[in-house]
């Protein structure tokens, strides 16, 4: 039996993430020193980390540039890193984008440009569209980000915005050879959805990008409808020869960490049992649905039996929205755990840790947080109102009050979110 629950939800926590660190996992997949020039690009979360393994094991010449979060660099010798917004693009991911562009001029044959891409990437890999202003990308990612739009519809759109996601980076880069090192953020691994797939072929199309606007009633400028209107939107065709000269290879995925996460439990005695690593939905939704798994488990030991955890990943969403028109502090895990709590309503021998792998959840400072048997308790004594909390997304806070938030500080790596639900 768990003696403690809060510290081996952490335990699980902390082996999912180092599953995903690139110290571990970048080194056996660094291609052959080329010919020529090697070159370095990247964007992400985990692009400093990334860098540094390579700038660590490379034998050879190396020169680049890549661009990640703000506080999540780290001082590297031959490869400049970048620091920029996230989730909202701003003028320093731009200027970096375009010196990337410019690190890939007069490649030839001989080349090599290794690219580092994760989760993040494509706010921080901001060069709008020709007529595009940035502070209009801007406005139109804050749009997106309350809507509830998933991530492979969120980056649909980036891509027909841009001038370098959907595959342009790997024309730019052509004729060197591309190979593309890939920490996997999103639900199904598909490398043309990551950081809006910068170096992959894209299947989808300017009418996608529109349609993804008309779903969730995103008002646009002029200068956007004109540019989605045009031959300039759409992204490289999928049989350019750029692309037949380009790898990719995914050095990290959610699956990896949750099965890592899995192994723990096992050696403590508690079976664990891996609902999916590609959840997606509103996380108030999921978090209901979890609580009727908890359920079952508790009362029928289905799908197992008690002692276990319930381990998943994905990604939920959170449309913003408030009766009252106050919204206050708060990310997908926190919010997905105060809808649990509120589901479960005290239910005995059930402990819950939801975090994002990058160490931020949403905007905050924060990577996640835990809810407890007692946590509605707690809160009514200390004067809060977890309904009220909730419907204004302000989970954050209540948390916060609770001193149950999770802090990590950046991790430098990231394969979405992390969820551990503890059945006793």
């Amino acid at each position: 039996m768990v003696q403690d629950p809060r510290k081996f939800l952490m335990e699980l926590f902390e082996v999912a993430v180092a599953a995903a660190d690139p110290r571990e996992t970048l080194v056996r997949h660094l291609p052959p020193v080329p010919k020529g020039r090697a070159v370095v690009i990247g964007a992400g979360k985990a692009a400093a980390s990334m860098a540094k393994a390579v700038e660590d094991n490379w034998r050879g010449p190396l020169e680049g540039l890549v661009i990640t979060r703000y506080e999540h660099g780290l001082p590297l010798e031959r490869i400049k890193v970048v620091e920029a917004g996230h989730p909202v693009p701003d003028a320093e991911g731009a200027r970096a984008a375009d010196d990337i562009l410019g690190l890939l001029e007069g490649l030839t044959e001989d080349d090599l440009v290794l690219c580092l891409i994760s989760g993040g990437g494509s706010s921080l890999l901001a060069k709008p569209g020709e007529g595009i202003t940035l502070e209009e990308k801007k406005a139109v990612t804050k749009a997106l980000l309350a809507s509830g739009a998933n991530i492979t519809e969120m980056n649909t759109l980036r891509k027909h915005l841009s001038a370098i996601k959907g595959g342009r980076l790997a024309v730019a880069a052509y004729p060197a050879k591309v190979v593309t090192l890939m920490i996997s953020d999103v639900p199904g691994d598909d490398p043309a959805v990551i950081a809006s797939g910068p170096t992959v072929p894209d299947m989808t199309t300017s009418a996608d990008a529109r349609a993804v606007l008309e779903k969730y009633g995103i008002d646009i400028p002029p200068s956007i409808d004109t540019f989605l209107n045009s031959p300039a939107s759409e992204t490289p065709e999928p049989d350019h020869p750029a692309f037949a000269k380009a790898q990719s290879i995914m050095i990290a995925t959610p699956q990896e960490s949750l099965q890592a996460a899995a192994a723990l439990a096992a050696s403590k005695g508690i079976t664990p049992v891996i609902l999916g690593d590609s959840i997606e939905g509103e996380a108030r939704d999921v978090a209901a649905v979890m609580a009727a798994i908890v359920r079952q488990v508790k009362f029928h030991d289905q799908p197992a039996a008690k002692p276990c955890v319930l381990i998943s990943g994905g990604e939920t969403t959170v449309t913003v929205k408030s009766e009252s028109g106050d919204t206050g502090r708060g990310g997908r895990n926190c919010e997905f755990l105060l809808a649990l709590a509120h589901h479960l309503n005290g239910l005995d021998g059930v402990y819950a840790l939801a975090c994002d792998t990058d160490g931020i959840d949403g905007t905050e400072d924060n990577a996640g947080a835990i809810i407890t048997p007692d946590t509605l308790e707690r809160a009514s004594k200390a004067g809060l109102s977890a309904k009220n909390y909730l419907a204004r997304h302000d989970s954050y806070s209540l948390f916060d009050g609770l001193g149950d938030l999770i802090k990590t500080g950046p991790t430098r790596t990231n394969v979405n979110d992390f969820r551990a639900i503890l059945i006793l």
